[in-house]
């Protein structure tokens, strides 16, 4: 016996509004991505990380300077992130 909410029997269901999809909280972000490809992730974020290049050594005079790497840097680190979050949000939670 059917009810009204259950599907004829052999059937699919559609999703249910208001469940979940990975990833469909970010802005601009489709329900349904392509799965992440691992090495253009890790390419992308190796890209950013090279930007980083080693940590200056700062004196007491260059405080405006080291300020300005310091944004410099967490906008890059920032970038990183971003990528990689995008990668998870394509990932089927189970």
């Amino acid at each position: 016996m059917s009810t009204a909410s259950s599907p004829p029997n052999g059937a699919s269901q559609p999703p249910r509004p208001g469940i979940p999809v990975p990833g469909a909280h970010l802005p601009g972000t489709p329900a349904h991505q392509e799965p992440a490809d691992p090495h253009r992730i890790k390419t992308e974020v190796d890209a950013l990380l090279a930007e980083l290049g080693p940590r200056p050594v700062a004196g007491p005079a260059e405080n405006t300077e080291a300020g300005a790497d310091i944004t410099r840097r967490a906008r890059i680190l920032e970038q990183a992130h971003d990528v990689l979050v995008d990668a998870l949000a394509t990932v089927d939670k189970i």
